[in-house]
C-alpha cells in the first residue's frame, strides 16, 4: 500500500466526512437547543437531495446554483414541522421531551419513506452534470470538482452558522436557551421563537447536507435511516449539543472509514463503529465536548 494511496483515501474521507459533519450539525443544534433527538432527520437529509435534484431535472438547475433555493425552503419546511409536529412537544418536562420526540420522530421516518416511495418510486437517482468526473490533479493525487465543490459549501455554512450563533441577537438567544432556558425567559427570550428558528435551522442544514448527497452519491427514499445513524454516531462523537464539535467529528470518522477501507475493504462501517463505542467508554462527553 504506498503513502499516494493512503493520502488519497483520506482525502476522499475528508470529502464525505464533511457531508457526514453538515447533516450531522443541524441534528446537534436541535438536540443542544430543544433537547429533543429528531430521528427523522436523514429523512429531511433526503427531502434536501429531492428537491436539488428535480431543480436539475426539470430547470437544469446546477446543484451549487440550485442551493441557495434549496436551503431556505429547507428553513420552511422546519419551520412547519416545528409549529405541526414539534411545538406540543417543547413543553413537556426533559426526559418526556426526548421520549416523545423519539416516537414522533420515527412516526415522522415512516411518513416521509412511503411519501417519497408514492411521489418518486424507489428508483435511485442523483445529479450528473457535465463537470461529473472532471477534477484537479496534484502531485499524483485527485481532486474531483464536485467533493471540492462541496467540501468548500460545506464550510463555508458551518462557517456562516458560528457567525450567526455568536455575532447575532437571535443566535445568541439560541445559545442562552440552550445553556440554560429558564435564565434566558428571565432574561426575555422568547423561547417558543428560539426553538422554531434553531429547529428550522437544524433542518436548513439537513437540506444542504441533501445536496451535496445528491452529487456526490445517490438518493432513494430509504436512505434516511442510514443518515440519521451516522449523523447521530457524529453527533455523540462530537458532544452533544457541539456544533463545531459535530462537524470536525464528521471529518474524523469520513477519513477513518475511507482509509481503514484500503484495510478491511466493506466492513469500514465496523471499524467507524468501533471508534464510537470506544469514544463512548473512554470520553462519554465527546471529543469537542465538556462535562
Amino acid at each position: 500500500m504506498s503513502v499516494e494511496t493512503m493520502i488519497q483515501s483520506a482525502l476522499f474521507g475528508i470529502f464525505v466526512g464533511a457531508i457526514y459533519g453538515l447533516a450531522a450539525a443541524g441534528l446537534s443544534l436541535v438536540f443542544g437547543v430543544m433537547d429533543m433527538l429528531n430521528v427523522s432527520h436523514g429523512e429531511l437529509v433526503m427531502i434536501g437531495g429531492y428537491l436539488t435534484f428535480w431543480l436539475f431535472d426539470l430547470f437544469k438547475l446546477d446543484p451549487f446554483v440550485s442551493l441557495p433555493a434549496v436551503v431556505p425552503a429547507m428553513f420552511v419546511i422546519g419551520a412547519v414541522l416545528f409549529v405541526v409536529v414539534f411545538l406540543p412537544l417543547a413543553r413537556l418536562p426533559e426526559e418526556a421531551k426526548v421520549k416523545n420526540s423519539l416516537l414522533v420522530g420515527f412516526g415522522l421516518t415512516l411518513v416521509f419513506h412511503n411519501l417519497a416511495i408514492l411521489l418518486f418510486t424507489t428508483d435511485e437517482r442523483s445529479v450528473t452534470t457535465a463537470y461529473t468526473g472532471l477534477g484537479l490533479k496534484f502531485w499524483g493525487l485527485s481532486l474531483p470538482y464536485i467533493r471540492l465543490g462541496g467540501l468548500v459549501l460545506s464550510l463555508v455554512l458551518i462557517w456562516g452558522l458560528h457567525l450567526f450563533l455568536t455575532r447575532t441577537f437571535a443566535g445568541k438567544s439560541i445559545r442562552a436557551t440552550a445553556q440554560n432556558w429558564q435564565a434566558a425567559t428571565m432574561m426575555g427570550v422568547d423561547i417558543r421563537r428560539t426553538y422554531l428558528l434553531a429547529f428550522a435551522l437544524g433542518t436548513a442544514m439537513a437540506g444542504a447536507a441533501g445536496t451535496m448527497v445528491a452529487v456526490s452519491f445517490a438518493i432513494e427514499p430509504a436512505m434516511g435511516m442510514s443518515w440519521t445513524l451516522k449523523a447521530l454516531i457524529v453527533v455523540v462523537m462530537g458532544g452533544l449539543g457541539n456544533v463545531g464539535g459535530a462537524f470536525l467529528a464528521g471529518i474524523i470518522l469520513g477519513v477513518v472509514e475511507s482509509v481503514s477501507a484500503l484495510i478491511v475493504g466493506p466492513y469500514m462501517q465496523v471499524v467507524g463503529l468501533i471508534l464510537f463505542l470506544l469514544i463512548l467508554q473512554l470520553r462519554p462527553q465527546g471529543l469537542f465536548g465538556t462535562r
